[in-house]
């Protein structure tokens, strides 16, 4: 997230949250942080925000009504009655508690802020945020001890890395509220207990999200489903990914008929596709536009994993960026091993 110079923490209060499963237990503060020192306020913000990808939003949701959903009725306590901030965050721990049930959920610190001026387009919101960090690390200190320097070890938070956030903006309630995650540890499907039974949110269907699983989708079938089902080379493959990342770096909108055609080129491998989308969405229990504006911000995040190389062994790699005409690869019967030949007009 960006703009954090403008953002005022107001209020922090830490708990203790465990697994119940390993006999951890919860122990909740009665009051909230100390921020008498403007330096520890901004590291916290930093800390707190610096993750978020401002632009890839959720919001609340539940089966049958919103208001059932637990995390959307404490954060919407503490909106309308800031007074009732400590009791209700620790209803907020206890809640995570409750949901720290599986084996991979780490016990860590749990932290629940208020935070006003947080950027948000053009305009500035109050937010709420749930924070927890699972990991620690190990750090050196230096101190002094009579005429001499002496080191030790100790274990602590690094401030560069937030492992599980969430930041709900004062905006859109009816809606589920504005909201942005983060979940940097227990990404395995059965540890999303995070994202899936404690915050209980779902991706917007806007832009961002509709560009952003597109893309991943296409990652996917070309390097799964495409090279399975049709006899390929791997350099027809990247030129496959790099075809599919040029139309969304190069079009304004996205139109599923007109990426097949442009993209996927044969009838067959555009059945495929479409079929492979279908059971996509399914997996993944969400659906995608078939028409929708592309977001260059979403673009540029999946631009980062397309990568287009052919690996050789442990030899060589092979970078294609452009024209697959340009790479022919055969096979040399005396010296028994497959080769590729480029074509290229200079060195750089």
């Amino acid at each position: 997230m960006t703009g954090l110079d403008s953002i005022q923490l107001q209020e922090v209060i830490v708990h203790k949250v465990g697994n119940p499963t390993r006999g951890e237990d919860i122990r909740l503060s009665q009051n909230p942080l100390t921020l008498n020192d403007e330096a520890v306020k901004g590291m916290l913000t930093r800390y707190f925000l610096s993750s978020f990808n401002e632009n890839e939003h959720y919001h609340f949701t539940h089966i049958s009504d919103i208001n059932l959903n637990e995390i959307f009725t404490y954060i919407t306590t503490i909106f309308e009655n800031p007074a009732s901030f400590i009791s209700t965050s620790a209803l907020i721990a206890t809640f995570l508690h409750s949901k720290s049930t599986h084996a991979r959920v780490k016990e860590g610190e749990v932290y629940i802020a208020k935070f006003d001026q947080v950027p948000f387009g053009s305009e500035y919101k109050q937010a709420i945020g749930i924070f927890k960090s699972e990991n620690k690390e190990s750090f050196l200190k230096v101190f002094t001890h009579g005429q001499s320097l002496e080191v030790i070890s100790e274990e602590g938070i690094n401030i560069n890395k937030l492992d599980k956030g969430c930041l709900v903006f004062r905006n859109d309630k009816e809606l589920g509220y504005t909201v942005c995650i983060v979940d940097s540890t227990n990404k395995q499907k059965e540890a999303q207990y995070w994202i899936s039974d404690f915050l209980q949110v779902e991706p917007n269907n806007d832009s961002y999200n509709n560009t952003d699983k597109y893309l991943g989708m296409c990652k996917q079938f070309i390097t799964n489903e495409y090279a399975e089902k049709f006899e390929i080379s791997k350099s027809e493959q990247v030129d496959l990914l790099n075809r599919s990342l040029d139309y969304f770096k190069t079009k304004d909108q996205f139109s599923l008929d007109e990426f097949s055609t442009e993209v996927m080129h044969h009838p067959e491998v555009i059945d495929t596709f479409k079929e492979y989308k279908k059971t996509y969405e399914t997996v993944k229990e969400f659906e995608m536009e078939d028409e929708f504006d592309i977001h260059l911000s979403a673009v540029k995040k999946q631009a980062k994993v397309f990568k287009a190389v052919v690996k050789l062994d442990k030899n060589f790699h092979i970078y294609i960026h452009g024209d697959k005409d340009l790479i022919e690869k055969g096979y040399d019967a005396h010296v028994g091993k497959s080769y590729y030949k480029i074509y290229f007009d200079e060195e750089q």
